[in-house]
Parts: C-alpha cells; structure tokens; sequence
C-alpha cells in the first residue's frame, strides 16, 4: 500500500472528477510560473529604467540620451510636447505644467503595460485554494460512498482515498500561495517605482520649460 500514497499514485487512482480539478491547478500554476518570471526579468529592467530617470533629475534634465524603456518613453513625450510648445509662446507655468501632464501620462501608459498578467494572477490565488477544496470534498464523498460499499472502515481502505481527496486541496494551496505573494510584491514593485518616477517628473518637467522658453527667447 506504500506505493499507494505516492504522489503520481494518489493522482491516477483519484476519481476523474478529481483528477481533472488537479490538471487544471497544474495548468494554472505553470500559467503563473511563466507570468511570475516574465514579471522579475522586466521589474529588473524597469529598476534600471527609473534609476535613469532619477539621475536625469539630479541632473536637471541634462544629459538624456537614448533612455531605455519606461524612461524613454517620458522622455521622447516630454521632448515632443516641447516641440508643441516651441510652435507659439506659453507662460512658463503653463508651458511646465502641460510637460509634466504629458509625462505622467506616458509612466502611466509604460506601467499599466507591466501590469499585464497581474489579475490572472489575483485570480489564481483567492480561487485555487477553493478550486481545490471542490476536489477535495468531491473526493471524499466518492471515498466515502466506496467504502460503503465494501462495507470495510480498515485504515487501509479508507486512508488512500482520503489521502487522494486531500491532495486536491494541497494543489490548490501550491498554486495560491506563490501566485498571491507574486501578485503583492509586484504591485509593490509597481508601486513604487510609479512613486519614484513621480517625484522624478517635475524637475525634468521644470528644465525642459525652461529650455525651451530659452530657445524661443533666442529665435525672437
């Protein structure tokens, strides 16, 4: 009976229904494995991205060159909304303000995009702990009606198919409990990187006004 609690055994010898409940956790879990790597390799990227950002500021403003992602995409916003603003005067508070409008609003199109992936992620980890208990319920009753029909309550007989129906809800809780911590330390990450790449947008916002009132300055 040893082999009978093997994981692969309780897995085979489980009910269909069981069986189908366990395949989709399986599934489910690769699906935010796949997403939980692709999250870390791009927060990686955008650490470096917001540090860019960041170091532009301490700059003010000077010295952007071709910046990396999210950074990049500020920026190239932030230069063609100069580029608007170059066509006809503005007051400087107006001229900074809508720079700095159009800034947030690139972050904040960069950074939705980096959220992709993060309600599967939700989703998985309030629902596979339930979607488990399903299996394991379901499970104990088709036990439960089997040993009535043997009429034997021998630990023998009652302990591996309870043992089937219980491994449904550790392959929910082994699905949920990776995809939830994921889910809270990349909106974390998310987080505060919008926070940092926030307080970094005024001071660019403020040095390329004034670049580019300097500039119309010289061309009248």
């Amino acid at each position: 009976m040893e082999s009978s609690l093997s994981v692969i055994d309780l897995v085979r010898h489980a009910d269909p229904v069981v069986q189908a409940i366990v395949l989709g956790l399986a599934l489910c879990s690769v699906a935010c494995w796949a997403i939980i790597i692709e999250k870390l390799i791009r927060l990686t990227s955008l650490r470096r991205q917001i540090s860019a950002l960041e170091q532009l500021a301490a700059h003010g403003g000077r010295g952007a060159g071709q910046l990396p992602g999210v950074a990049g995409a500020v920026m190239s916003a932030a230069r063609s909304e100069q580029a608007d603003l170059a066509a006809g005067p503005a007051p400087p508070y107006e001229a900074r303000s809508r720079i700095e409008e159009t800034m947030r609003a690139a972050m904040l199109i960069e950074l939705r995009r980096l959220e992709g992936g993060l309600p599967f992620l939700a989703t998985i980890s309030s629902a596979a702990p339930f979607i488990g208990l399903f299996g394991t319920v379901w499970g104990i009753m088709t036990s439960f009606a089997s040993i009535a029909q043997s009429q034997d309550t021998s630990l023998e007989v009652v302990a591996p198919g309870i043992a089937e129906a219980l491994f449904a809800t550790a392959a929910g809780l082994a699905v949920a409990i990776p995809a939830v911590i994921a889910f809270n330390q990349i909106s974390a990450v998310l987080g505060r990187a919008a926070q940092s790449g926030g307080a970094a947008i005024p001071p660019i916002a403020r040095a390329l006004a004034r670049e580019g009132a300097k500039s119309f300055a010289e061309i009248d």
